[in-house]
């Protein structure tokens, strides 16, 4: 049975994709930084509960160590992200970005993101087919950004594009580093969640398409990538 851990899966995209995964046969630890929402996710789903706070060493620790303790890990996805918003609940534009805000949203999206994969390099590398799938967005891809054509990329924010640009080279140069793994950055799309005030486009079904996809490939599938559902990405 294939285990996997999903970072930030008591609710949106790691909830479902944690569903869709259980569903699937996989063996899932559900990594929340709430213990209530966590353990209450876990039930839900017949997973298995970790409490996990990518910003803090000590919670990322010790959550490797359960998972190592409760048996192997072969599949991780790290999704658990944030964005910054304004008093008025705007998301912070250039004009107001400030060192603070930038640092906010890189510990967790890019310097959690790697804490995370660091602590639990070993479990998987002891797997015999080892996936990693980092959980990115459209707002990366500075082709796409760049492009006045494509409207729906005519995003204010700094901070957030900024970290998923990073996640993306991270997920590149891990790849390279790590060739016996599939590790790829996805896509979900414009999702309806907590993290833009369910104002997305799409649901968390649709968003977690091609997590639980690229979650889901054998040894012999892509990595270095940068997928949406619908296939390849311009960095």
């Amino acid at each position: 049975m294939t285990t996997t851990l999903i970072t930030g899966a008591n609710k949106g995209l790691g909830f479902e994709t944690a569903r869709r995964l259980v569903a699937a046969g996989h063996s899932v630890w559900i990594g929340s930084r709430d213990v209530t929402r966590g353990r209450a996710a876990a039930e839900e789903l017949g997973a298995r509960f970790v409490q996990l706070d990518v910003t803090d060493d000590a919670s990322v620790e010790a959550a490797a160590k359960a998972v190592e303790a409760g048996g192997r890990l072969d599949v991780l996805v790290n999704n658990a992200g944030i964005e910054q918003y304004t008093a008025d609940h705007r998301v912070v534009g250039a004009a107001e970005l400030t060192p603070d805000v930038m640092r906010n949203v890189l510990e967790t999206n890019v310097i959690g993101l790697v804490r995370v994969t660091h602590a639990f390099l070993p479990l998987l590398e002891r797997s015999a087919a080892p996936v990693l799938v980092n959980v990115s967005s459209g707002l990366a891809s500075v082709a796409s950004v760049a492009d006045p054509e494509r409207s729906h990329y005519h995003y204010p924010g700094v901070a957030y594009p900024a970290s998923k640009a990073a996640v993306n080279m991270v997920t590149v140069q891990f790849a390279k580093a790590f060739p016996g793994m599939r590790i790829n950055a996805v896509e979900p799309g414009h999702t309806a969640t907590d993290l833009n005030a369910h104002a997305g486009r799409q649901t968390v079904e649709q968003g977690a398409e091609i997590i639980v996809r690229m979650a889901s490939i054998g040894p012999d599938g892509p990595t270095g990538g940068y997928f949406d559902a619908r296939g390849p990405l311009s960095w």
